[in-house]
């Protein structure tokens, strides 16, 4: 079994909505829902919550995909498992009160003409801006997937004072946006334990630890390493707090020894101020410090060409969804041992964690694949036999429905 559902408490229903689904258990069936899912990112809708979506549907429910970006190929894959597309501008970044109001304002207006029963937002601004409007519209089944708190709540964060204050902020929004929730959904322990000590939830039996999004198995099949010259490869949005620029400098200290390694990078450029930007990128192509990939809709060629998995995160992740991508594709993992990014690797079995921010340490992890290359096709197996027993997307999504009592 994925997880021992005994360790949670069962979330718990308004009284006429328990009521209800006492009511449909007795008669085979759930009544049907109009279910609103809320993103920061459009794209993510497909990539990361697909099965989900469509699980919904197939328990015979009417869905509406929200994002904050118009995109085509998105809406399309939506419309083909029967979900409808929305998009609400939202700027994903930064704190301005006029724009997060105006968000606000969207989420509360599409919830009362499309009379929503049930809405599930994920990261930070859908959830605190489509949790509070779904209060101001009277929604009183909420349910949370907090995917990562981010980097406000890290040690780091909390020793600078601005840092303390954004925190503070950051804490009296989720508090209202979560008060009542019918649940809520933490990715890794650190968070889990953040919500509970910051009081962010109103009543913590509703909180449930749920290992990531899941990963689908059949999807990301698993394929043997090449043959030839190790390659190494990130996958990540261009952002500073990705470790790319660490990334980077140890492929330096790698090559010094092994001239012949080759690293790859994948990822879509992105508008926060943390960006790398395209001149940056550039000049590390320029001068041979990797290979850049473009962006791609799927990214399993690419994991089949590469021979270990590499994300040097310092970021505060929920459960990097790229780095089970590469373990179901049957690929050793190096990434840092922080909250999220620890919980895909057991050090020296399928993969190895090292210190944030340390190029050396990483470099280091990475040159032993290529002193032993064995350990590329050995420690692939172990990562594909991790994602089968503790990943698996529909066992997952079966834990997460069964506790919205949406199945």
């Amino acid at each position: 079994m994925l997880i021992d559902a005994s360790e949670f408490s069962p979330v718990k229903l308004p009284p006429q909505r328990a009521a209800a689904a006492a009511g449909a258990v007795v008669a085979g069936t759930i009544p049907k829902q109009h279910i609103a899912v809320l993103s920061s990112y459009s794209r993510s809708l497909t990539n990361f919550r697909l099965e989900l979506l469509r699980r919904l549907v197939e328990a015979g429910h009417s869905v509406v995909a929200v994002g904050p970006e118009q995109d085509d190929d998105v809406a399309r894959q939506l419309a083909a498992i029967g979900v409808e597309f929305v998009c609400l501008p939202m700027v994903r970044t930064g704190l301005n009160p006029l724009t997060d109001l105006a968000t606000l304002w969207s989420y509360w207006r599409l919830f009362r003409t499309r009379q929503v029963d049930v809405v599930i937002p994920y990261t930070m601004k859908p959830i605190v801006y489509g949790g509070i409007a779904a209060r101001l519209a009277g929604i009183k089944r909420r349910y949370f997937l907090v995917t990562g708190l981010g980097h406000v709540y890290s040690d780091a964060a909390s020793k600078r004072w601005l840092g303390r204050r954004i925190k503070q902020l950051s804490v009296l929004l989720y508090r209202l946006a979560l008060k009542g929730a019918g649940g809520v959904f933490a990715y890794n322990r650190a968070d889990s334990a953040d919500i509970a000590d910051c009081r962010l939830m109103s009543d913590q039996r509703g909180l449930t630890l749920v290992p990531g999004s899941g990963v689908d198995l059949d999807h990301y099949a698993f394929s043997n390493p090449p043959a030839g010259r190790p390659v190494f490869l990130l996958v990540a949005r261009l952002l500073k707090d990705k470790g790319i620029g660490e990334y980077v400098e140890a492929a330096h200290l790698v090559r010094q020894q092994f001239p012949e390694a080759e690293f790859r990078l994948l990822g879509q450029f992105d508008p926060s101020p943390a960006a790398i930007s395209a001149e940056t990128i550039e000049a590390w192509v320029s001068d041979g410090s990797l290979t850049y990939l473009g962006e791609t809709t799927d990214v399993r060629p690419h994991l089949r060409d590469c021979s270990v998995f590499v994300l040097p995160s310092y970021y505060r992740e929920g459960i990097p969804r790229s780095i089970l991508e590469a373990m179901s594709t049957g690929r050793a993992v190096v990434t840092t041992d922080l909250p999220g990014c620890d919980e895909t690797v057991v050090d020296g079995l399928n993969g190895y964690l090292v210190e944030p921010r340390n190029a050396r340490q990483l470099a280091e992890a990475m040159c032993r694949f290529l002193r032993a290359p064995s350990l590329v096709t050995e420690m692939g197996l172990r990562s594909r036999e991790l994602a089968q027993s503790k990943f698996d997307v529909h066992a997952v999504n079966k834990l997460l429905l069964e506790r919205m009592a949406l199945i």
